[in-house]
């Protein structure tokens, strides 16, 4: 039986041990110091203890990353709430359901987030707060008002002389199952879930972040980037939580985080570990490295024996300055990665790494170290976790993957059908995504089960396999492969900044297309031939964890 400590009193010795430490940065902004940080955490204490809010009741977070949403986070936790990140790229009628449905009792909300929702369709809500300074948008009770008018004075009274390490002490969880917050899914299904996350399934990922990376990033600096959505298992795990903990400096991109943002901030912060989905790697990888290799001189010296391993070499000292040139490795997870574009990192011996998991389990389920890592696979179970294969034969055909341990949820708030639906009597988490497993453990993710299409001889056609290829393709962005009747159909957004750089038309794009298509066609199998490719005129919807909304182009 694992001992599990109380994950509230590993925040507690990480602020006390780092009290002058750098903690928070806003990119371009302020940095607060762990002092710092406990200092606002106690004063959201005092206005949670005198509004009236008690354990375990609900607090929702709303905005962009920055600092002042962290502490916010934290001071939820460790004063015994219950969390509810909210994605602040949600509607605002997502956000609504989610308050509600959630039972908040208060709300934090970002700048942006404040000027598009509408109060009153949030009946039960006592109060909103501006995320910047921690003032009131809205109070709907007089003890809410008084506490925030008057909590500098009351402060003040509790800390004449000054506000110290030996003052912080934060509330212990009552059991590791206990639920430490609920975070609802935006996923590609078009209906969202409250994922209830017990304190234990923090901890463990936690845990697993410091076996894995602890002793690896000795030496490498203390600097983090948060590119993520913190209201996002992945992005709060492995970009603010694994960091905290350890003493670590975090910068948050408060910013839509462009490509170009993004390589600003790896060169100027030089973090020791990056944390990505796919979409920022392919891009600048796509934007600002293969450019500069795709010429007839550099190909011609990749193509020459003994050469071509120096080339190599040097390519890989380049793409590593362009992130940053200090990290440990580039973790890679939350969608299926360009083949394209893995196959260029492997060649070059990057240190890139492709995890799984999901937010049911808070979020990680396999990962592998990049010098272990089997190409095209996510990993292994990581500690804590099991996985298995839903198949008569894991290793060929393909069958549900399924995870138990530590990380798994409590289930789904107000959900119990959902729960049971999901997981099994034995604890077995149903992730509706298809895999096979080889006999090392390593897993390979073949598609997820509700996108899986089925050819008229009862064929499996996994669509994200087809994606990968036709979006290494002439002029193609991104792509989704639909099925209408019997036919198989590419819908594809494609590069129109680059076609009108070349002065090429609709129809222009149209005949390249189908060269794609004929091309494509060429290399796979009768069953899962591409019947038509459409121009998409708009970039496709997609989730803020930059899944592309499935459902909305089926």
């Amino acid at each position: 039986m694992i001992a599990i400590p109380s994950f509230n009193e590993l925040i507690e010795k990480s602020i006390i041990e780092h009290w002058d430490r750098d903690a928070l940065t806003d990119y371009k902004g302020a940095t607060l110091q762990y002092h710092d940080v406990a200092r606002k955490i106690e004063k959201l204490h005092i206005m949670f203890e005198n509004s009236g809010v008690v354990k375990g009741d609900k607090i929702a977070l709303c905005g962009r990353n920055c600092a002042n949403w962290a502490a916010a986070y934290f001071a939820t936790l460790t004063y015994g709430a219950v969390a509810v990140p909210i994605l602040n790229e949600f509607t605002p009628d997502q956000i609504h359901n989610i308050v509600n449905h959630s039972d908040a009792k208060l709300l934090f909300v970002g700048d942006v987030v404040a000027t598009t929702i509408d109060a009153t369709k949030m009946p039960n809500l006592e109060g909103i707060i501006n995320i910047p300074d921690y003032s009131l948008f809205l109070s709907r009770t007089d003890k809410l008002t008084y506490a925030r008018e008057h909590l500098n004075e009351i402060f003040g009274k509790k800390y004449p002389k000054f506000f110290r390490k030996e003052h912080v002490h934060y509330y212990r969880e009552e059991s590791p199952d206990q639920l430490a917050l609920i975070n609802y899914t935006s996923g590609t299904t078009g209906f969202s879930k409250g994922v209830m996350i017990p304190f234990r399934a923090l901890w463990s990922n936690y845990d697993f972040a410091c076996q894995a990376m602890g002793k690896q990033l000795e030496g490498r600096g203390d600097n983090f980037i948060s590119i993520l959505p913190l209201a996002h298992m992945y992005g709060m795990a492995f970009e603010l939580i694994y960091e905290f903990l350890t003493g670590k400096h975090v910068f948050f991109l408060t910013r839509v985080p462009s490509p170009s943002i993004i390589a600003q901030a790896f060169a100027e912060i030089k973090p020791a570990i990056i944390v990505a989905v796919p979409l920022v790697i392919e891009k600048i990888i796509k934007k600002k490295v293969f450019p500069k290799i795709q010429n007839n001189r550099m190909k011609l010296l990749r193509s020459v024996p003994f050469i071509n391993q120096k080339v190599d070499g040097r390519i890989c000292e380049e793409v590593k300055k362009a992130f940053g040139g200090e990290f440990y490795e580039v973790i890679i997870g939350g969608a299926a990665f360009n083949q394209e574009v893995e196959a260029f990192l492997k060649r070059i011996n990057f240190p890139y790494t492709v995890g799984y998991g999901a937010t049911e389990c808070a979020p990680i389920i396999c990962y592998s170290p990049w010098d272990s890592f089997v190409a095209g696979s996510c990993g292994r179970a990581v500690v804590n976790m099991e996985v298995k294969i839903d198949s008569p034969d894991p290793q060929h055909i393909p069958g549900e993957i399924l995870a138990r341990g530590l990380n798994v949820m409590l289930g789904y708030y107000k959900n119990e059908e959902a729960t049971r639906e999901t997981i099994d009597s034995e604890g077995w988490y149903h992730t509706g995504d298809l895999g096979l497993i080889d006999y090392d453990g390593n897993v390979f993710i073949k598609g997820r089960s509700k996108n899986m299409l089925l050819s008229s001889n009862g064929q499996n056609i996994y669509p994200e396999e087809i994606e990968d290829k036709l979006n290494s393709m002439a002029m193609v962005v991104e792509s989704v492969v639909i099925q209408e009747e019997e036919k198989l159909i590419g819908l594809v957004f494609p590069d129109y900044d680059e076609a009108k750089n070349l002065g090429l038309n609709t129809e222009d794009l149209e005949k390249i297309m189908e060269q794609n298509r004929q091309e494509l066609n060429e290399i796979l199998p009768q069953y899962s031939k591409l019947s038509a490719i459409r121009l998409q005129e708009e970039e496709f919807e997609k989730t803020p964890k930059r899944s592309i909304k499935r459902y909305l182009y089926q």
